[in-house]
Formats: C-alpha cells, sequence, structure tokens
C-alpha cells in the first residue's frame, strides 16, 4: 500500500547518521542523498535498492515537532539479532529506550521487538514476527 514514508528532521546530519547506524542491522541503506549544507531542501532516503527509498529524513522547519502518541514507524527486521542491533545502535546514537528487545506476547507468540525515540522525537521499532530460528 505505501510506496515510501517521511520524517521532518532539525538537523539532517545527526539525523542521517542516527539513521544510517540503526537501520544497517536490518539490511538497509542509503539509497539516495540530496545534502547541500546550508540549504533548506536536504534529505536522504533508505531502503535496499539504489534511488528506491521506503524511508526518508527531510529537513524541517525548526520547531516543527513529531507527531503524538499513537505514531510510529515498524521496520521489518531479518532475524532476531537484527532487533537487538538496531536498539543497541539507537541507543548509542542519541535515541532513548522505550522498549528493550524482546518477546511481546500481547501481539502473538513469535513477535519479537525493540522501540526506541530518535533524536528528533520519532517512535520507531525494529521486528520480527517469525519463530526464532533453531540453534545449533
Amino acid at each position: 500500500m505505501l510506496h515510501h514514508i517521511s520524517f521532518g528532521v532539525a538537523d539532517i546530519a545527526r539525523a542521517a547518521s542516527f539513521y544510517d547506524a540503526v537501520l544497517a542491522p536490518l539490511g538497509y541503506r542509503r539509497v539516495w542523498e540530496d545534502i547541500r549544507p546550508g540549504e533548506v531542501d536536504q534529505a536522504v532516503g533508505y531502503g535496499i535498492s539504489d534511488g528506491q527509498d521506503k524511508f526518508a529524513i527531510k529537513q524541517r522547519s525548526p520547531g516543527k515537532l513529531a507527531p503524538g502518541p499513537g505514531f510510529h514507524l515498524a521496520f521489518a527486521a531479518p532475524d532476531r539479532a537484527a532487533v537487538d542491533a538496531f536498539h543497541a545502535a539507537a541507543l548509542a546514537h542519541g535515541g532513548s529506550d522505550q522498549g528493550k528487545p524482546g518477546l511481546r506476547p500481547d501481539y502473538g507468540p513469535n513477535y519479537y521487538a525493540a522501540f526506541a525515540l530518535d533524536p528528533d522525537g520519532y517512535w520507531i521499532e525494529a521486528v520480527i514476527n517469525a519463530p526464532a530460528a533453531p540453534t545449533r
């Protein structure tokens, strides 16, 4: 249904550094960027294939706030280790904990997720809803 989603950010360099770190464990990367220091319209797109972003960050006017309670964005994770790495990267790059990695039985027996607020106040999640990989 969705082609992509964008977040407005106060500091494009800070936000890009944060999302570079938290999205890498999930298998996503910068697929385009338009960063011109001093310009108002700056943006970075993330996805899997060059030029085909599914998530973008865009420089915004000062004083704008992230959406309030009830809004969040969940990124698909390839496995539980990626959820763990996402959460650790978020905390190491200026995010704050909103829910440590773990099972969320209220959402289903295999729903493994972690939650964080990014530096601009957006609530983000990494999730995999599948049985844990067998251990050897």
